[in-house]
């Protein structure tokens, strides 16, 4: 007994702790090491059996006095220990944490609960749309791989004909229980069926199809209906349409987010679509009728006023974008009025400008420096 572990170094807490707090680390270390949590890891299970050996002395006022006094040879039967109390259920411990019927199950998604029906797994897909798509909407076509229930054995995964048998082992539960003896009696742990691997039932005779398993890889073709106004990266569900479900279970859901293209004119912002229009300086000077396209392919006539500035920005009302969750509310369309500034001229062209700006006068010649000159004013 010299090499064993002390139990309260094993629980992670002082000799001081209170039951409350013996309780509280039994249960955190109970669920880390647990076997339903660590399938396979003996150094996990090794380690579960270490602290429900501690909890068990700890938990218990008698046998937590005699360790206190005498450590493991209290309880050390060959070394002349003189506590022999009953065994210790793991399953009872944890229990009165959790209530229910006992056992590790509940808390790991195994016990009863794994027999009943299990709901499908969600899918996830992505799909790519237009501009104009997303925001007008569309129906789309769609085809997956995906599970489906097996077509000749309807699911149940056994041979038409014949059925799935109650596991005897386990008496249908999908869980078995291992009792151990440690140095202080008895322990009893719950562990998944190893006949049934937790099933419950024992397929004797599989369906020749999907081999017991209930299961076939289809390939599935859907119709998809995008509502107007979704926006890149926002998914549609489909209900229902994933991965079907277990012991007559529903099937998960199909969630498919959309890849939306962008627009070499439009973009977009929210419920807002925005896009630059180019004027000239002399519509822009003087004014003029212009037209404005939209998305939709029309024209939105547009009165240009006089002496109108670069950058100016209009709004189109209801000339934007859908809400998808209300159509009724529509976005605008924002546009900015560009003037272009010729890149090259001809002499002619040239000398009218150089007229131009001679007949403007003074105060429009000087309105550069007078700007820069209220520019210093404002530091001084």
């Amino acid at each position: 007994m010299a090499d064993k572990r002390d139990y309260y170094e094993t629980l992670g807490i002082n000799k001081s702790a209170s039951d409350e707090d013996i309780k509280k680390a039994y249960r955190k270390m109970a669920k880390q090491y647990h076997p339903d949590a660590n399938p396979g890891d003996k150094a996990a299970e090794e380690k579960f059996k270490e602290v429900s050996e501690a909890y068990g002395v700890l938990s218990d006022g008698e046998k937590r006095a005699a360790y206190d006094q005498y450590g493991h040879s209290a309880f050390d039967q060959s070394r002349g220990g003189f506590y022999n109390g009953p065994g210790v259920d793991i399953n009872d411990i944890f229990s009165s944490f959790f209530g229910g019927d006992g056992g590790f199950g509940d808390i790991f998604g195994g016990g009863r609960r794994r027999n009943g029906p299990r709901r499908g797994s969600d899918m996830q897909m992505r799909l790519n749309i237009k501009f104009e798509e997303a925001v007008f909407g569309t129906t789309k076509e769609v085809t997956l791989q995906s599970w489906d229930s097996c077509p000749t054995c309807k699911g149940s995964g056994a041979k038409p004909g014949t059925f799935a048998e109650t596991c005897k082992k386990c008496n249908g539960t999908g869980r078995e229980r291992v009792v151990q003896q440690s140095m202080i009696g008895l322990i009893q742990t719950e562990t998944t069926c190893s006949a049934c691997r937790g099933e419950g039932k024992i397929i004797k005779e599989p369906c020749a199809d999907c081999r017991g398993s209930g299961k076939i890889r289809a390939t599935k073709t859907l119709q998809v209906n995008v509502p107007k106004g979704i926006d890149d990266g926002q998914s549609i569900r489909l209900a229902g349409k994933g991965e079907p479900g277990e012991k007559g279970g529903p099937s998960g859901d199909l969630l498919i987010s959309m890849s939306i293209s962008p627009h070499k004119v439009f973009k977009r912002e929210g419920t807002n679509l925005y896009m630059d229009v180019p004027i000239t300086f002399v519509q822009a000077a003087l004014g003029d009728e212009i037209p404005i396209p939209t998305l939709d392919g029309s024209e939105e006539r547009y009165t240009v006023k006089p002496g109108t500035q670069p950058g100016t920005v209009i709004h189109l009302r209801g000339k934007g974008v859908p809400s998808v969750r209300n159509n009724r509310i529509v976005g605008d369309l924002v546009v900015r009025l560009n003037v272009m500034v010729p890149t090259q001229m001809n002499e002619r062209q040239k000398e009218a400008l150089k007229q131009f700006n001679e007949a403007m006068g003074d105060e429009y010649k000087n309105y550069k420096k007078n700007f820069f000159e209220k520019i210093k004013q404002s530091f001084k």
